[in-house]
């Protein structure tokens, strides 16, 4: 394993290299860094290579401040250091998978990038742009962050990405999850939320990609809803779709697995000659 860094408008960029093989970009989402796929890692790396980032403000990366980015380009902007860490990378084909607002990235850097991509994974994500309802309790959260702080808001909102028997048999792992994310600044998870609730619909993205889409979907999920979830699968040309029963957000944690094994799938599709 490789621990790298670039610099993206002045700020260190952290990211992590990993096995062999054909390459595969792994997105972390909201309150997470690039460790949430250790489970997926231990799996896929003795078949692929993978390049795992800590996005801005995550893990090792530094904060990237706003300057003159509207909040509806902060996605972009984020697919845009993806582009440039596979560049330094020397990839020029790739599968891109996302999990939750780095779904939103995935889909973000296939409009902008759509050639360089083999395939597109959307974890617990969805093309839909947020509704009004969603808005409204984005920014709830943000007053409560700005209010309370970072860590205390993850601390109320980590265990409700799990399912109700998960959170029940495995309480270590939701705490390990809450663990992991005490690095937070309240900053960046204002940043990443308003990156979320400004971002725009990617259903058209969807539509016309070319390359295999996977769509893995939590039964129990309240982030993003299994009908809604399941209605986007149906825009593009090539589809794998998996439904984890009694999971909710956290399927690579929940169902983990299950999850690499649907992934390991997916990318022997894609890559296959």
């Amino acid at each position: 394993m490789l621990n790298k860094n670039l610099q993206y408008k002045g700020v260190d960029i952290a990211y992590r290299v990993v096995g062999n093989g054909p390459d595969v970009v792994l997105i972390h989402g909201f309150g997470e860094d690039s460790g949430i796929w250790k489970y997926q890692e231990a799996e896929l790396a003795s078949h692929f290579r993978l390049i795992i980032p800590d996005l801005p403000g995550s893990g090792q990366s530094h904060f990237l401040p706003g300057d003159d980015t509207a909040p509806s380009g902060i996605i972009s902007s984020y697919a845009d250091i993806v582009k440039n860490i596979i560049a330094n990378e020397a990839v020029r084909q790739c599968v891109i998978a996302g999990h939750s607002m780095g779904g939103y990235i995935a889909l973000a850097f296939a409009a902008k990038y759509g050639d360089m991509l083999a395939g597109l994974g959307l974890i617990h994500s969805t093309a839909y742009a947020d509704s009004e309802e969603k808005k409204e309790a984005r920014l709830k959260g943000i007053a409560f962050i700005q209010k309370h702080g970072a860590q205390e808001f993850l601390k109320q909102s980590i265990p409700n990405l799990f399912g109700d028997i998960f959170k029940t048999t495995h309480p270590e792992s939701v705490q390990e999850l809450i663990d992991l994310a005490a690095n937070f600044s309240a900053d960046t998870l204002v940043q990443y939320y308003e990156a979320m609730m400004y971002r725009p619909d990617s259903i058209d993205v969807l539509k016309k990609i070319k390359k295999p889409v996977l769509f893995i979907i939590g039964e129990e999920d309240k982030s993003v809803y299994l009908q809604d979830s399941l209605s986007q699968c149906y825009f593009p040309e090539l589809t794998l779709i998996n439904i984890l029963p009694h999971a909710a957000h956290m399927g690579m944690w929940e169902m983990k697995d299950h999850t690499s094994a649907t992934i390991m799938e997916f990318l022997n599709y894609c890559f296959d000659d």
